[in-house]
């Protein structure tokens, strides 16, 4: 039995599964890793991913963040691919019970996810740091001004997507806790697992079907019951449902 057979068979047989994913997830809708720096990257920005996407960053240069952000983390376009789909249906089917995510695309929920646990936040969401109005993602982009302003008081705009240097939702966190610490399976995909605290996230699975899916090692591919070096819509695109 190869490991995706071994892999469709684990689906077929839980009922209870959680799905932990990063970047990994959404790079195959298009959307680049923003921590892939490629040669272009230096001649458009002087300050590495990292730095322009800290919470004093955006406090300190706001113009310089949003031109960032509105080039490298917007991207509107997308469409959910074979693994966001197939995600949404084994939920429909009952079997997957949340999708915690490192992503702030909201392509799960595009896809037809219904509880997804956004451990980053999402560029769909947008306030006013004066007044707290709320704001989609089109309002930032298309915003005619260097730094989004709001239409009611005419405060900054933050996305809610959080930086470095933010702590995480406290919520979000306990509920991601909560459905890895249930699940009877939890699969791992398109996350190097390196981002803390998110990654210590799977500390509380206690069960004995941890599948990683990722095309690069990580750190816990020794943890794992299973392990697939492969790209994730290769394998979700076997999935029957």
């Amino acid at each position: 039995m190869t490991n995706i057979e071994q892999f469709l068979q684990m689906v077929k047989e839980s009922d209870n599964i959680v799905f932990f994913g990063g970047a990994g997830v959404s790079t195959e809708s298009g959307i680049p890793d923003f921590r892939s720096v490629d040669g272009l990257y230096n001649q458009k920005y002087d300050y590495p991913p990292e730095t322009i996407l800290s919470h004093s960053f955006y406090i300190k240069y706001p113009e310089e963040f949003y031109r960032f952000y509105r080039d490298k983390m917007l991207c509107l376009t997308a469409e959910p691919n074979i693994t966001h789909k197939k995600l949404a249906e084994l939920e429909a089917a009952g079997k997957v019970k949340a999708v915690v995510t490192q992503n702030i695309d909201g392509l799960h929920q595009l896809a037809g996810s219904k509880r997804v646990l956004e451990l980053h936040g999402s560029v769909h969401r947008n306030y006013c740091r004066k007044c707290g109005k709320g704001f989609d993602a089109e309002y930032v982009r298309d915003y005619p001004g260097k730094v989004p302003l709001c239409d009611a008081c005419g405060g900054t705009i933050k996305p809610d997507v959080v930086l470095y240097e933010e702590g995480l939702d406290q919520q979000t966190l306990e509920d991601a806790v909560f459905y890895i610490s249930h699940a009877d399976m939890l699969i791992i995909g398109g996350t190097s697992l390196a981002v803390y605290p998110a990654a210590g996230l799977i500390d509380y699975y206690r069960g004995n079907k941890l599948v990683l899916i990722n095309k690069s090692t990580t750190p816990m591919d020794a943890r794992a019951d299973l392990l697939i070096q492969a790209g994730l819509g290769d394998v979700f695109g076997q999935i029957e449902v």
